[in-house]
């Protein structure tokens, strides 16, 4: 095996992170439009309505919605043919409840699609990447209400409807996988997720269960809509999986290992298998938690398995051990590995783990899967208006080759490979521009100071020697 003719190359962007604009075109207000810019020491701020003295991120991003001519054009020249966007719910249905969606929204969308399509780029549209209107949040409660997925099929129906034709490949969520912070770093996925504080859940346990099993019977819900809609859609779900590593081989170890690795796969079984996972709620049943699921759910688990798998991946860790040891935290839980070096932001970096979560997804499930993330976020320097990114092009070198090792030694099929933030972008995490993944600069630094003009880094060339080649010429 190897990577077939029509493999996909590209990258993969968010809607809260580029477009900006958060009030142009009857955009409503979403989760990331309240959420404050931070630091790698600094958490962001969640704040409940706007203040004009603080710097919200989102509010302006790249701008990506006034320059996404400019930007697939860039993104053409390198030689992609996938690029995965964002459609943000808010644009579509600015409160999330309406029952009609606002026109100039699925028009900017639209605009978008044809301009990827015009230019050979396959669309690849996540339907829910942490960008929920807020007016659902604060009238129903978020994902705890099931109410909730009616408005979030009611949102798919209206794209997938729209965009009948256009757009082949759906993914229903980005990471909700995530939703229970392992670690204080990770606090704020709670509510990139939900757009809810963990630490004001009046009952957590019950809270993230809830949620967690309305998602997932979102997604399976939207699976089914969209074979309905057209049989010919490929429908999947993107999960941001890491390997956290037994701390040794102690047995009491071994197995603490494998237990805090399968932690995130509940709702991967639910997605895979055709129904939620029997050790989940017997869990749930143990701990008195109330997911108020009704028997048509089974019917809804059995027909909306997806048809793909795609992979966020970044970093591996390792599991803490049985007893108390010194050791520096990882992002999504346990400790980090000693044996790996560390990016700027803590995360390590693991070309040999993105392999073996490819290994254990297919032999476990059997669907083809796709990289839909994998990059180094770093502080570039422009000099002369040149960024000389080799750290940036040796992490996604060797990310690449066990790609293809996972491929072409271990028969994993894989149909794509798209980096994340093929443009710099703000962090999720973080909320800052320094912290930067793209093959393109953008002039325009963490206080939102700068001419947004687009420059090509030394990895822009280098991508676009890996994609000509079909990943064959992967060295300088």
């Amino acid at each position: 095996m190897t990577f077939t003719k029509d493999f996909f190359w590209g990258g993969s962007i968010a809607a809260h992170q580029c477009e900006g604009a958060w009030q142009d075109g009857g955009k409503g207000p979403a989760i990331m439009d309240f959420v404050t810019k931070g630091s790698n020491k600094e958490p962001r701020t969640i704040t409940n309505r706007i203040d004009s003295k603080l710097d919200y991120p989102s509010h302006l991003g790249i701008d990506f919605y006034h320059h996404y001519q400019e930007d697939i054009q860039l993104f053409k020249e390198m030689g992609f043919n996938a690029l995965r966007i964002s459609i943000d719910w808010s644009r579509i249905f600015p409160k999330g409840d309406e029952l009609e969606p606002n026109q100039d929204g699925l028009n900017f969308y639209e605009d978008v699609i044809n301009e990827l399509l015009a230019n050979g780029i396959e669309p690849i549209i996540t339907l829910y990447h942490f960008e929920l209107p807020i007016h659902l949040v604060h009238e129903y409660g978020s994902w705890k209400n099931r109410q909730v997925i009616d408005f979030y099929l009611h949102y798919c129906e209206t794209v997938m409807q729209a965009y009948d034709g256009k757009v082949k490949y759906w993914v229903t969520f980005n990471e909700m996988n995530h939703l229970d912070p392992q670690s204080k770093q990770s606090d704020i996925f709670t509510y990139l997720i939900a757009g809810l504080k963990y630490s004001e859940m009046e009952n957590p346990v019950e809270d993230l269960a809830r949620i967690g099993y309305n998602m997932t019977l979102a997604g399976v819900k939207a699976v089914r809509l969209g074979h309905e809609i057209n049989s010919e859609n490929k429908i999947g779900c993107v999960f941001g999986l890491n390997p956290i590593y037994s701390y040794d081989c102690q047995p009491d170890n071994v197995l603490k290992g494998f237990l805090d690795n399968d932690r995130d796969y509940y709702q991967v079984d639910a997605m895979c298998n055709g129904k939620f996972p029997n050790y989940k709620m017997k869990q749930y049943q143990s701990l008195d938690v109330k997911l108020r699921n009704q028997p048509s759910d089974v019917e809804d688990f059995s027909k909306g398995s997806i048809d793909f798998i795609g992979l966020n991946y970044y970093m591996s860790s390792i599991s803490e051990p049985n007893i108390p040891v010194k050791g520096e935290s990882s992002l999504f839980g346990g400790l980090q590995n000693p044996y790996l070096e560390q990016s700027k932001w803590g995360w390590g970096i693991d070309p040999t783990g993105i392999r073996y979560v490819m290994n254990y997804l297919y032999r476990k499930y059997e669907l083809p899967i796709i990289i839909t993330e994998n990059g180094l976020g770093a502080t570039d320097k422009i000099e002369n208006g040149k960024v000389h990114d080799d750290y940036r092009i040796n992490y996604l070198q060797k990310h690449i080759e066990a790609v293809k090792q996972a491929v072409e030694e271990d028969y994993v099929e894989c149909f794509g490979y798209l980096t994340w933030g093929p443009i710099d972008l703000v962090s999720a995490t973080t909320g800052e521009m320094s912290k930067r993944y793209g093959f393109i600069y953008v002039d325009l630094d963490n206080e939102g100071e700068g001419s947004l003009q687009r420059f090509k880094k030394d990895s822009f060339d280098w991508y676009q020697k890996v994609i000509k080649s079909n990943g064959e010429s992967i060295q300088e």
